[in-house]
């Protein structure tokens, strides 16, 4: 019972108008065909008469005939307009169901525009940037803090293992230097080129001890 007192969607009215339409439709050209039966009888009988020499019968089939096709005529206009409803409520049904997804849309919009606040937005944006900032900060004082501890944290046993090591890379660079001595003096005399390579190393030693605070 309850059904029987339940208001029609749009969507269920425009169905049944379809339904409405096509069944017009059908029915307009079930008469038309009908028509054009009855005008082949008509034009066969016209035929008729006109051999049989009967021209009163004549007019009055070939009037009947004009009436007919008229008729005929007719259903094509009718079937044309039937065909334009249904498209109009077709495009109607679409226009409301573009117009409700708009107003949604719209709503929603709304919804969300009064959610958001532009000047809280931008104090937040503006917040999070000093924040940022402030870290970036944070994280350079760190990291220098830490290369000071550890430049000035190291005892004199270790200051002493660095400076050994270094110093053996030395002697094998220097070791290096002498290997190739002989074969880089081929131009000059053996003992001037040996004597002024062995002064150069020696001068190169000890910049690099003076720059190790090594005297």
């Amino acid at each position: 019972m309850a059904s029987l007192f339940k208001k029609k969607t749009v969507d269920e009215i425009i169905k049944e108008q379809s339904r409405e339409l096509r069944g017009t439709q059908r029915q307009i050209t079930r008469d038309r065909n009908a028509l054009e039966k009855q005008e082949k009888q008509m034009e066969a009988e016209i035929k008729k008469m006109a051999k049989s020499g009967n021209r009163e019968a004549c007019k009055i089939l070939a009037k009947q005939l004009v009436q007919l096709r008229k008729q005929k005529n007719r259903t094509y206009a009718v079937s044309s307009k039937v065909t334009s409803m249904s498209t109009q409520t077709k495009v109607m049904n679409s226009q409301m169901k573009m117009a409700g997804a708009m107003s949604s849309t719209a709503k929603t919009m709304q919804a969300v525009n009064k959610k958001m606040d532009p000047q809280k937005t931008i104090k937040t944006m503006q917040d999070f940037q000093k924040e940022n900032m402030k870290m970036d900060m944070t994280e350079d004082m760190i990291n220098d803090t830490l290369d000071d501890f550890l430049d000035e944290s190291g005892d004199e046993e270790e200051s002493q293992d660095i400076v050994n090591q270094v110093l053996d890379e030395i002697g094998i660079e220097i070791s290096g230097k002498m290997v190739r001595a002989p074969a880089a003096g081929k131009s000059v005399p053996g003992g001037a080129a040996a004597s002024k390579k062995t002064t150069m190393s020696d001068e190169e030693i000890e910049r690099q001890l003076r720059a190790l605070g090594v005297d």
